[in-house]
């Protein structure tokens, strides 16, 4: 089956095609970064009006990479939520539209699943069942993979986020947007100097919490007036090395508590360079594996929801008994708990 993905969730436009059997034959990727710089966020209405701008310039774009034509499509898949409404509502409504006008199914996928799944686009896949690690500027959760739709969440974070106290964090510090990249490049330049708090390290479970993480950097500021690019430094190092500690500690607890070998990292805090220093030192010191889907893909992109929506259609397609007609009606889910999804 020949699926194009379409991912619209928040300000990326991403685009991509996957085959089956061949497997990822070309995606595209268009940032609102630079739109978005100037309010230091995410403006939503700014973003739903890009992606309508790029959606059907990109699906171009991989058509011809791929040489393919909207006639070799089998499917359609698109991200249906969790994110925001008006920039799903643009993927969904150019998706079912194109679905119904070819003709093929279609199916909505859950945001995360595609970052859950975006590892086994590599060339060494890891295999079911894993313990993912989902981190990002939403999200950061622990999670039991057993396979497609089956996932049970180990742990969550209580407050923030880890990427949004990234985010947060680069803010108090005066960088720019977006945040956590701009901190990370700064916190390789620090040193050990200041020391600020790990919640929830040492707890019973596996949830996390990053809120008071970031009011000890409010204090660390306020208290180290004028702040240089000395201590701006310093305590952007050690802003990384608390959280890469918590995130680290937590990821081997869940191993451990699971009985698993196997761990996964996704979504764009998967992307800092010390949490995976830090991830792979302590896989490999209990003899376990850790994979990582390829820098591009762990920041929001079509490949990861061209790629769950293939494994769902084609699950669908095994199991169909009979022809049904399509329905092209859609509903968006800005808010949409993992969990909810099952086996397709």
């Amino acid at each position: 089956m020949l699926i194009l993905g379409f991912e619209s969730s928040c300000d990326e436009t991403g685009v991509a095609l996957y085959d089956t059997e061949l497997g990822l034959l070309s995606h595209a990727l268009h940032s609102q970064v630079a739109m978005h710089a100037e309010f230091g966020g995410v403006v939503p209405e700014l973003a739903s009006r890009d992606h309508i701008r790029r959606a059907l310039p990109l699906t171009e774009i991989v058509l011809k990479q791929a040489n393919k034509s909207l006639k070799d499509i089998d499917g359609i898949a698109y991200t249906q939520g969790p994110g925001l409404a008006g920039a799903l509502l643009v993927g969904t409504s150019i998706a079912q539209s194109l679905a119904m006008s070819l003709n093929v199914p279609s199916v909505g996928v859950h945001h995360l699943e595609g970052h859950l799944l975006a590892p086994l686009l590599e060339e060494n896949p890891p295999q079911f069942p894993f313990v993912a690690l989902l981190v990002s500027g939403g999200h950061s959760q622990l999670m039991r993979v057993d396979g497609i739709g089956e996932y049970e969440l180990l742990g969550d974070t209580l407050d923030d986020a880890a990427g949004e106290a990234f985010d947060k964090t680069a803010k108090l510090l005066g960088l720019g947007y977006p945040g956590g990249p701009a901190l990370a490049k700064l916190a390789a330049l620090g040193k050990t100097h200041f020391k600020l708090p790990r919640p929830m390290l040492n707890s019973k479970d596996l949830n996390f919490s990053f809120s008071g993480l970031k009011t000890a950097v409010l204090t660390l500021v306020n208290n180290n007036q004028p702040l240089t690019d000395d201590i701006k430094k310093d305590i952007a190092w050690e802003f990384q090395e608390a959280v890469t500690e918590i995130l680290t500690t937590k990821c081997m607890s869940a191993l451990r508590e699971t009985g698993l070998d196997s761990l996964v990292v996704s979504g764009g805090v998967g992307a800092n360079t010390r949490l995976r220093e830090r991830l792979n030192a302590a896989t490999k010191k209990k003899l376990c594996k850790v994979s990582y889907p390829r820098l591009e893909f762990c920041t929001d992109n079509g490949a990861m929801i061209a790629f769950a929506g293939a494994m769902r259609l084609s699950a669908m397609r095994l199991k169909a008994t009979q022809v049904t007609k399509q329905d092209y009606s859609f509903s968006i889910k800005p808010r949409w708990d993992l969990a909810e999804l099952t086996k397709p």
